[in-house]
């Protein structure tokens, strides 16, 4: 079977009005829900959609944190590192602090670290993790 790296533009393509684009898309989600292709994408690519989202569509974090639970919840999607985006999905909801923040301390708990090392103090200590001190 064919497996396929999805890029963040493939998502996105659902917030533009190019409906020729969002027809290909749809395609190409349907073929992976019937398991006929593999689709995979990573982190990365999330950061890229928070980002988009909140900078060029201003959409709220809510509604953010909404479509980055769907992605990863795509049929015949294959989401790496996918129980840290799952961490960094609830602590950012709980919190209120972007993804980005919330995937690092979701990274650094499953790495086994006790602290993280930042000078942004406030958005980690409000994500509940120990900021090291420098």
């Amino acid at each position: 079977m064919k497996t396929v790296f999805v890029d963040s533009n493939i998502f996105l393509s659902f917030f533009r009005a190019e409906e020729v684009e969002q027809a290909k898309v749809a395609r190409l989600l349907s073929l992976a829900a019937a398991g006929r292709v593999d689709l995979v994408t990573g982190p990365p690519v999330l950061f890229e959609v928070a980002w988009t989202l909140r900078s060029s569509y201003n959409l709220p974090p809510t509604k953010i944190l909404e479509v980055l639970s769907a992605i990863a919840a795509l049929p015949g999607l294959k989401l790496l590192d996918a129980d840290v985006v799952s961490d960094a999905i609830s602590l950012a909801r709980r919190s209120g602090i972007h993804f980005s923040d919330a995937y690092i301390v979701a990274l650094a708990h499953a790495a086994g670290a006790n602290e993280v090392a930042s000078f942004n103090r406030g958005h980690f200590e409000r994500l509940g993790a120990k900021v090291m001190d420098l």
